[in-house]
């Protein structure tokens, strides 16, 4: 179910986003829908690389190589 958001932005942003939406061939208010689908899906993205990283780190996970990685698909190949 769809809500209803008010925001009070400046003058400056809302000409901006209607500029762009002009451009893109969209309503303003789907613009900015479309523009914070995609920030959240970037700051999901960027939480799941600082939890892999910090993984990395704290060494509950290995990073291994190209060779490592094919070597090991081989031996599970062969183990069958």
């Amino acid at each position: 179910m769809n809500k209803r958001v008010t925001l009070d932005m400046p003058e400056e942003m809302l000409r901006l986003i209607e500029k762009y939406a002009a451009e893109a061939g969209t309503k303003p208010d789907a613009y900015m829908l479309h523009i914070l689908e995609e920030r959240l899906e970037d700051q999901y993205l960027l939480a799941r690389a600082r939890e892999a990283q910090r993984q990395i780190e704290s060494g509950e996970t290995n990073v291994v190589s190209e060779e490592e990685f094919w070597r090991g698909l081989e031996d599970c190949r062969l183990a069958i």
